[in-house]
């Protein structure tokens, strides 16, 4: 008898329907063709000893089971329930064939026939939908992932006798429903990092506001101890909330990479994501044998934080380049490709020298001639081209710490910064790519960042006398602008000039020297 179900294959963090055919006839022998990796084809002895813990068995016949289409890989665990009903129902073992291909079927198999949880969830769901199906059959602890999308049945199991019991005897499972709207609302904004807990240090949390505000990255260079970490940690609160498509999207992202718990459902904030120096470039960027997204994109839609970022390998660092740019990542393999998305804000922290200590306040340097530039030298120029605002930050003394009042919160800050994301997206309505400032071209620089005849003069006095290199020019612009919405003012001044050559540090000459 021959019998089809359906399941999902990721590819990124897309699914791609397949068709599980499976055809039982006399003879003896048992064949899993379509391109299955190790993973599939080691299913035939979970699927065997769970059936046989459960009272049933693999038939003792010519058993073909074909996984179409056949050019596309099938990776990982997730399709051993599905071939164990497939088999079960083309063995007539149990009924369900008028209704098992209704259902989108996933989940690995323990050999006592308990279901643990799978990656990619929330792809396939969104895919049962888009081609119609009825609903989906899936592990228990991933069925609030799966329910947040509505209009189809989320049905989780804990055990495949629920499953064999639902098409044999039609006892009914009861969906998951989850409110999606209701659920994103109840957590939306919550943050466990406050800048109301934050002294002092108001020029480092407006420059943090202007990152925020016009999607700049920012890179935090001050020595240990000087609250470096502690205020790059409180970012994410003061961006603009997640919309709900922007939820989605990075919850695909989690899912398929397997970061999501049970209890989760959707994100509702937004990610920050702070791997070790010690992270490998395809770690970071993702890829792998079986392409998996890398830590940039599990940043999307929030924030990436590398911490001392000089001790980090160069290579690492280098093959974020072209993903800042582009805000995507593409990872070949010969006979496919797949993209993931990785629009973050990039926040780095460093101290300004090896002993920690140039610039310190109280603490001499202890570093020789020529070391400190060698120490920034490790951050390549274009990299560094591509960080918008260099802060420098110092420690507070005891004094300032025992006598500074409590700051403002984030949700303040917040406020303001949604305000000039506003402006910002009236502004660029006509470039559906462009969401911020950070991310126009030199044709809308040019456009929308134009300056007064004493705003060039500014710029050109600050090229000559601090020193700023020529790719400091449209950077300082992009601030200026932002700087300009977050005042509420259509042109750019002198004073939005001048704040924003401030924080162009490193890109002095005589820094480091």
């Amino acid at each position: 008898m021959l019998i089809k179900t359906h399941s999902c294959a990721l590819m990124g963090v897309v699914a791609v329907p397949i068709t599980i055919e499976v055809n039982v006839e006399p003879g003896i022998s048992f064949f899993l063709v379509g391109l299955p990796d190790s993973a599939v084809k080691e299913s035939q002895q979970r699927i065997d000893t769970a059936l046989k813990n459960n009272g049933f068995k693999i038939p003792g016949k010519k058993i073909v089971i074909n996984m179409a289409p056949a050019d596309i890989r099938k990776e990982g665990t997730a399709y051993d329930l599905n071939l164990a009903i497939a088999i079960l129902i083309a063995s007539e073992q149990i009924k369900g064939y008028d209704k098992v291909g209704d259902y989108y079927i996933m989940g690995e198999l323990s050999l006592d026939g308990h279901l643990q949880p799978v990656r990619g969830a929330l792809p396939v769901a969104i895919e049962a939908k888009k081609r119609g199906m009825k609903g989906l059959i899936l592990p228990y602890d991933n069925a609030r992932e799966a329910a947040i999308v509505s209009g189809i049945e989320v049905l989780g199991v804990k055990h495949i006798r629920e499953v064999i019991d639902f098409f044999d005897k039609g006892i009914p499972i009861s969906p998951k429903v989850v409110n999606t709207r209701e659920e994103f609302q109840k957590s939306l904004c919550k943050y466990e990092f406050d800048f109301s807990d934050v002294k002092g240090q108001q020029n480092i949390k407006r420059a943090l506001e202007i990152a925020a505000a016009g999607g700049h990255n920012v890179i935090l260079i001050g020595p240990p101890g000087s609250g470096k970490s502690m205020l790059a940690k409180r970012l994410p609160s003061i961006l603009p909330p997640l919309t709900l498509s922007e939820a989605l999207e990075t919850t695909k992202i989690h899912s398929v990479a397997g970061k999501m718990s049970r209890f989760s459902s959707l994100i509702s904030v937004r990610p920050f994501r702070a791997p070790h120096h010690t992270i490998s470039d395809v770690a970071l960027v993702g890829g792998g044998q079986n392409p998996q997204p890398g830590e940039i994109s599990l940043a999307h839609n929030g924030v990436l934080f590398l911490d001392e970022l000089p001790e980090f390998k160069r290579t690492v660092l280098e093959v974020m380049r072209q993903p800042l740019e582009d805000r995507s990542v593409t990872v070949s393999r010969s006979k496919y490709s797949v993209d993931f998305p990785a629009s973050f804000m990039f926040v780095a922290a460093m101290n300004p020298c090896p002993c920690g200590n140039y610039n310190h306040p109280k603490i001499e340097c202890t570093c020789g001639q020529g070391v400190v530039q060698k120490y920034l030298n490790k951050i390549s120029g274009p990299l560094m081209d591509r960080i918008d605002l260099h802060v420098e930050v110092l420690p507070l003394s005891t004094e300032e710490l025992a006598t500074a009042s409590i700051g403002e919160s984030s949700a303040t800050i917040r406020e303001r910064v949604v305000l000039a994301r506003k402006i910002q997206e009236q502004r660029y309505k006509d470039y559906p790519e462009i969401h911020c400032n950070a991310q126009i071209n030199t044709k809308l620089l040019r456009q929308y960042c134009a300056v007064d005849t004493a705003g060039t003069q500014l710029l050109k006095n600050a090229m000559d006398k601090l020193g700023l290199s020529a790719r400091a020019y449209d950077r300082i612009l992009k601030v200026a602008r932002t700087i300009a919405d977050l005042a509420g003012s259509e042109n750019i001044g002198g004073e939005h000039l001048s704040e924003a050559i401030n924080f162009r540090s490193l890109d002095r000459d005589n820094w480091g020297k």
